[in-house]
């Protein structure tokens, strides 16, 4: 099969959907399909080409003023507009016979181009983004309640906490926000399937999405090369000799990096606190950091290896998303490499992590602070939740199993387009 794979993020520098497109390229390329890669660069002063891991990744360029919700319009509206040609004259002239769309960005204007081009067109959905502006589902940081609807009156209430004081300006600008929504839905309803990454993000398509109400929605975790994550992880030296407990991850509030400090304080945690990962609560983890009267060590952003080679040697690790994840590459990394788990149960972290059989889930910081209590105490526990999250990994996620899945599903989609 020829496959075009429009996606918005794909390495060296991006995060866990950039990661699972560029294992989903591995598989199908190494199943024998020729693959073509395409990458919006919203910002960039040029188009152009680049290399990675023997990929071309052909990258298009687009304004993006660094105005707030100005630049939305642009990374949205006015990119569609523009990309929907350029990937239609690809999907002509590189005679493509299946469309796959990785996210936001690269979705509506590759379902466009599918269409017109005669092919098939698979999306891949893998965080809130169809169901919700900001794609998170939380609509208050102090709570754990998640947002009911993406209505203007919701919407009116989210602006608050992200804007700020300057939240009376963006009020005007709820009717854009509720139309570009509506928007992405429609487009998305139009693919010939949706890839849903977890039996969460399937579920809120089905509750909060009636556009999608006809359309094809395959539940397909993302995929995980575990032998090259592995021998990756265990090519680096251990880089702190002593047990300590880690934490990985964007520091901002839907991650819940905050959350850390009242659970290590409830579980007396005498190892150190690795934190790895920057953001924009950068400051306010530092300030809680010094308050707190532990070992915290904060790395900032480390690439990929230095990164796995701190989650390879971790004690455990703690996970307190306070938003609903969809499938998070963390846990599923920390599962392969069988590092015991402590985490919120949000989202799609259900389909990882199994409390008390592949790790330890909470609902509160005060629940989870007395999981991580019970994993630095509990040797055996550790290792028990070790080897079953290491065993349920490579049967459920590994890339061999999960690419083939998605090319049987290419296969189904061509066959019905050409009957």
């Amino acid at each position: 099969m020829r496959i075009l794979i429009a996606t918005d993020a794909f390495p060296p520098n991006c995060g866990g959907s950039g990661w699972s497109t560029y294992e989903l390229a591995r598989g199908l390329q190494a199943r024998g399909h020729g693959l073509v890669i395409v990458q919006p660069r919203p910002g960039a002063a040029a188009s152009g080409t680049r290399e990675y891991d023997g990929f071309a990744i052909r990258q298009f360029a687009s304004a993006a003023p660094n105005v707030p919700f100005v630049r939305n319009y642009f990374k949205n509206e006015r990119l569609y507009a523009r990309l929907r040609p350029w990937l239609s004259d690809i999907v002509r002239r590189e005679r493509i016979d299946i469309v796959h769309a990785q996210h936001v960005l690269t979705t509506p204007p590759a379902i466009e181009a599918a269409r017109l081009g005669g092919v098939p067109v698979v999306c891949t959905v893998r965080d809130y983004w169809p169901v919700c502006y900001w794609s998170d589902l939380v609509h208050d940081y102090a709570s754990d309640d998640l947002c009911p609807g993406c209505s203007r009156s919701m919407m009116r209430r989210c602006i608050r906490p992200r804007a700020g004081c300057a939240w009376p300006l963006a009020v005007p600008l709820v009717p854009y926000m509720s139309a570009n929504l509506a928007r992405k839905r429609q487009a998305l309803a139009r693919a010939d399937a949706v890839v849903a990454v977890s039996s969460a993000i399937a579920r809120d398509l089905g509750e909060r999405a009636p556009e999608l109400a006809a359309t094809r929605v395959e539940c397909i975790p993302n995929p995980v090369d575990i032998a090259g994550l592995r021998r990756i992880a265990d090519s680096r030296p251990a880089p702190l000799e002593a047990p300590y407990a880690l934490f990985v991850g964007k520091l901002a509030p839907n991650k819940g990096v905050t959350r850390l400090f009242p659970a290590i304080a409830r579980a007396r945690l005498g190892w150190p606190l690795v934190i790895v990962g920057d953001g924009p609560d950068r400051r306010e983890v530092e300030r809680l950091a010094a308050a707190s009267g532990r070992d915290v060590r904060l790395t900032g952003w480390l690439p990929r290896e230095d990164a796995l080679a701190w989650l390879r040697h971790a004690s455990l690790l703690v996970f307190p998303s306070h938003g609903p994840e969809s499938l998070s590459r963390v846990l599923l990394e920390a599962a392969a490499l069988g590092v015991p788990i402590a985490a919120m149960n949000t989202g799609g972290t259900g389909d990882i992590v199994q409390h008390e059989v592949t790790g330890l889930l909470s609902r509160t910081a005060e629940a989870l602070g007395d999981d991580v209590s019970r994993l630095v105490v509990d040797g055996a526990l550790r290792e028990r939740l070790s080897s079953a999250a290491r065993s349920n990994v490579e049967r459920t996620f590994d890339s061999a199993a999960v690419v083939g899945r998605i090319e049987t599903l290419y296969q189904q989609l061509i066959e019905a387009r050409s009957a």
